[in-house]
């Protein structure tokens, strides 16, 4: 087995050359554990092509010797879909050295580029060509576009131009057998039959590779607005997003919104940040208006909206930023949720979606039944609010989690409690983070089984052998 392993890293050098190849030791830490260091795995190489035509000379390689492939882009998931697991034959396929801009068209309103560009890169380049590509999330430095697209990322401009799956025109895709799904094409409009791009975004990376992909761009926003509000309840913030929507229509670009508990966790871990406001109601929302019309007086119509609600008992106080460093400071609480939270115990983190007409009654039920169930756990929440997408986080002191067996356990039944209630609210487990390792037995809990029956299907016509990113989604070696 050492001799045969050691036969697929020669011939894996040959496809990309000696200093593309991570064999198994220490260099390979970066690539094998996940970001939260939740999962560590082992791989028989780390592979970084230069092409899609190495992609695909990779692929076929691995296929031919029975070598399971595990794509991965900046490892910045927070579900484990990027992580090999123990098994001795996987490869970690890495797209970090295929980063080019392929093709900005402004008239088209276009971006052709290749998936190992980092998020932030892609919105330089938009933003260098007078365009702007949205998608924005606290992980931009980092993260890649092929792990976005392969996750359906969503982030905080979702509520006014979609998750990452309606800024997709085109895909490139190194498919299971080596073959290369050329559907790289920049058209609105293309009504031949099945749209099978739709196919690998959200599919984590266990039907294909993404190589390259045509994006959406928007005229930039010229004019913006924000203001941090704080509220009693849910309910409140979801009335204020009404106003809003009535006032000033699509100028709303993003809400998102924060327990007390949530901002309290970033502020006793993370020192790099500072909580530019006092800590003086249950929640926190950040309401962001944008116009691509320069010179455009958002401030007023958010003002007026804002002393309405305060006149009306819907928001205690508000915080209307007065210069572009106020707003920045106010984004990077936001954007500091993930890290704090790491930094604060051990983290059960949930990416429940709910119907917005529930989201109040969710977060109120959700966090009372963990509080009974759970009494140690720190319940935090933060979440988009205009699309019904509720992050309910669970942190819990390190001390309590050293038996594993234990811990499992625990997680478990924090994990039921949150899928109960968001069935009962009439909504799904997960809206943007995906499946991956973490969420697989409550997908296999809580899904309609003809659904599964239906997602197995695919996955056996395109992945028959089960070599591709397998144990995420479905156990492993399950088609």
């Amino acid at each position: 087995m050492l001799g045969s392993f050691h036969d697929a890293l020669a011939g894996l050098a040959e496809l990309v050359g000696d200093k593309h190849v991570i064999a198994s030791g220490p260099d390979q830490e970066p690539y094998v554990t996940d970001w939260r260091g939740r999962y560590h795995g082992r791989a028989v190489a780390v592979v970084k092509p230069g092409s899609t035509a190495e992609v695909a000379s990779v692929v076929k390689y691995c296929g031919a010797r029975g070598l399971a492939i595990v794509p991965q882009g900046g490892n910045t998931g927070m579900c484990g879909a990027a992580t090999p697991d123990d098994r001795a034959g996987n490869v970690v396929i890495r797209l970090d050295r295929m980063r080019a801009v392929r093709d900005v068209s402004p008239l088209a309103n276009t971006i052709t580029v290749e998936s190992g560009c980092i998020l932030a890169e892609v919105q330089d380049a938009a933003r260098a060509a007078d365009r702007c590509f949205p998608l924005s999330l606290g992980a931009e430095g980092s993260c890649q576009i092929g792990g976005n697209i392969s996750t359906n990322a969503g982030g905080t401009a979702v509520l006014r131009y979609g998750p990452t799956r309606d800024l997709v025109l085109g895909l490139e895709v190194v498919l299971p057998d080596g073959r290369v799904f050329n559907g790289l094409r920049a058209l609105r409009k293309d009504n031949t039959g099945y749209a099978l791009k739709q196919l690998f975004i959200g599919a984590e990376g266990t039907l294909g590779i993404v190589t390259a992909a045509v994006l959406k761009l928007f005229a930039p926003p010229r004019s913006s607005a924000l203001a941090l509000l704080k509220l009693q309840g849910v309910e409140q913030a979801l009335e204020i997003m009404q106003r809003l929507r009535g006032a000033v229509g699509d100028r709303l670009g993003s809400l998102e919104i924060m327990s007390r508990s949530q901002i309290e966790a970033i502020a006793a871990t993370v020192p790099h940040v500072t909580i530019p406001f006092e800590l003086t109601t249950p929640w926190y929302l950040i309401v962001e208006l944008t116009d691509t019309l320069a010179g455009v007086d958002l401030n007023e119509p958010l003002a007026a909206v804002l002393a309405e609600a305060m006149e009306v008992g819907l928001a205690e106080d508000a915080i209307l930023a007065s210069n572009l460093a106020q707003a920045k400071a106010i984004w990077a609480v936001r954007h500091s949720v993930s890290e704090g939270n790491k930094r604060s115990g051990y983290v059960v983190s949930h990416d429940s979606v709910v119907p917005l007409e529930r989201q109040a009654a969710f977060v109120t039920k959700v966090e009372a039944r963990i509080n009974q169930a759970v009494p140690h756990a720190r319940v935090v929440m933060h979440g988009h609010i205009g699309d019904g997408n509720i992050h309910v986080v669970a942190l819990i002191d390190r001390a309590h989690c050293q038996d594993p067996a234990a811990t499992a356990a625990l997680v478990a039944e924090i994990n039921e409690i949150v899928d109960d209630e968001t069935a009962a609210q009439g909504g799904a487990i997960s809206a943007e983070h995906g499946i991956g390792i973490t969420n697989r037995g409550r997908l296999a809990r809580v899904a309609d089984p003809f659904d599964i029956e239906l997602m197995r299907g695919i996955k056996q016509l395109l992945d028959p052998n089960g070599l591709m990113n397998p144990g995420k989604i479905f156990s492993a070696g399950a088609t």
